[in-house]
């Protein structure tokens, strides 16, 4: 089974925490210094927000699934709605690995599908991505097709004063 997963970018993460425990009824299922996640099942979401320099708001959308095979079949479908994916195996992002799948909507709106691992102790590896949404290793649709195949999705951060804060 599928859940909806999304990721908002917030100003102050411990009022935002606040809200959104309030809002759901129920804290979340990881807090750290600069990210909550609730896992709920009513709705059936995984809800994300992050305060790592981003424009608050939408960060992205997503969908994750429960296995491999829920993401093969996904695959098929994210292949049919844009031909640009970008596929990342075994990603280190939101104190998590996980397979997935990047693509745009039509608005511009980034859309990860992917299957979680395994936690780890660290939000991500200091990489950015080539996106002007600035949102975690999203596709871009002004990169050519010809240059995301000769080049992974995130590439090592700039220095610190001007390093994105993808994950």
């Amino acid at each position: 089974m599928k859940r909806f997963h999304v990721h908002v970018a917030v100003n102050d993460l411990a009022t935002s925490a606040r809200f959104y425990s309030a809002v759901f009824g129920a804290e979340p299922s990881v807090l750290k210094d600069d990210y909550a996640k609730w896992m709920l099942e009513d709705p059936r979401i995984n809800f994300a927000i992050s305060k790592r320099g981003q424009k608050p708001g939408v960060d992205h959308l997503g969908l994750q699934v429960e296995d491999d095979a829920e993401l093969h079949d996904m695959r098929g479908r994210l292949e049919t709605a844009d031909a640009s994916l970008i596929e990342q195996a075994d990603q280190p992002c939101c104190y998590a690995k996980s397979d997935k799948y990047w693509i745009t909507d039509p608005q511009g709106i980034a859309w990860e599908t992917f299957h979680t691992l395994e936690t780890i102790p660290v939000f991500g590896e200091d990489t950015r991505a080539a996106s002007a949404t600035n949102a975690c290793c999203v596709p871009v649709a002004q990169i050519t097709r010809k240059s995301r195949e000769e080049s992974a999705c995130c590439v090592p951060a700039a220095p610190k004063e001007t390093a994105g804060n993808c994950c």
